[in-house]
């Protein structure tokens, strides 16, 4: 018996892509720069077209690294002083949507303007505005499910298994959470954590407001936009695809008739309109064939 043709391989264009952790990333990460070059951070590029950017103060720095060494395209870090080791870390990989680097940036941005006491602030357990769980309340609103099969860590996954985070408890060495990605915290995407379809990690000391942010994005039950060919190989079967169709025109309003019909031209008057009478002049002959 032949398989029977599977009906996305009908849609092509511009598509919505739900849930939104199976979309892919897109073309440019500029939408995750603007809300620091919105703030007048520092921009570089070095020749192999990696951009660098860096706060006035120094003390936060960002890498889009499409030539780096690893699949970590984005590494910020954030410092109590420019020549200390990072006080924490984030890393998206290169197959992240772009749109949950932009949720980092821009509570970054807002954290930024407010000083260092937001943008440095620990996790603290039990604080009202700083407590690790904070970070996962978004995801358990929108059912988002704990997993208890993992030893030493806190695991929620996404309503059909597709995505996931772990915070893992216990000590880990400050040096290892900014290079690799055993880290304190870990979202993925796809059948499994060991080998994501694209995953992001941060650092013990990473502020919750910005963890949260990510987290909200994340879980937003909004599809995301992408280009058709750029998505379905991504995660083999398991996003849903809608066509982006134009809109149609909206149905004309009574002031929208009104309109147009005072644009029409008057009618002619009845004494101009050529009528055939029996006074009328008889039409001269034409050619003969």
């Amino acid at each position: 018996m032949s398989p029977q043709p599977d009906p996305r391989n009908d849609i092509d264009g511009d598509v919505y892509v739900t849930p939104r952790h199976l979309a892919a990333a897109t073309l440019t990460g500029d939408p995750a720069l603007v809300p620091l070059l919105d703030l007048g951070w520092d921009l570089q590029y070095d020749p192999l077209g990696n951009v660098y950017m860096h706060a006035p103060d120094r003390r936060v720095s960002l890498g889009y690294l499409p030539e780096g060494q690893d699949d970590g395209l984005w590494r910020i870090n954030a410092y109590k002083d420019p020549f200390d080791p990072p006080t924490w870390g984030v890393c998206f990989n290169d197959r992240c949507p772009t749109e949950f680097v932009a949720a980092f940036t821009t509570a970054l941005a807002g954290a930024y303007e407010q000083g260092p006491d937001a943008y440095l602030a620990r996790p603290v357990a039990g604080n009202d505005d700083h407590d690790p769980f904070l970070a996962v309340v978004p995801l358990l609103q929108r059912e988002w499910q704990i997993d208890r099969s993992r030893w030493g860590a806190f695991v929620v996954q996404s309503p059909e298994g597709l995505a996931g985070l772990q915070f893992t408890t216990g000590r880990l060495d400050p040096e290892t959470e900014l290079t690799t990605r055993e880290a304190r915290w870990q979202l993925w995407a796809g059948t499994s954590i060991d080998r994501p379809a694209w995953y992001a990690t941060a650092s013990t000391d990473t502020p919750v407001a910005l963890l949260t942010a990510v987290t909200q994005c994340v879980s937003d039950p909004a599809p995301l936009p992408r280009w058709r060919q750029d998505t379905y190989s991504y995660i083999e079967g398991m996003a849903q695809l809608t066509p982006i169709l134009p809109p149609s025109p909206p149905a004309p309003t009574p002031l929208d008739i009104q309109r147009a019909t005072s644009r029409r031209p008057a009618a002619l008057p009845a004494t101009s309109v050529p009528r055939w009478s029996t006074t009328s002049r008889p039409a001269l002959p034409g050619p003969r064939r």
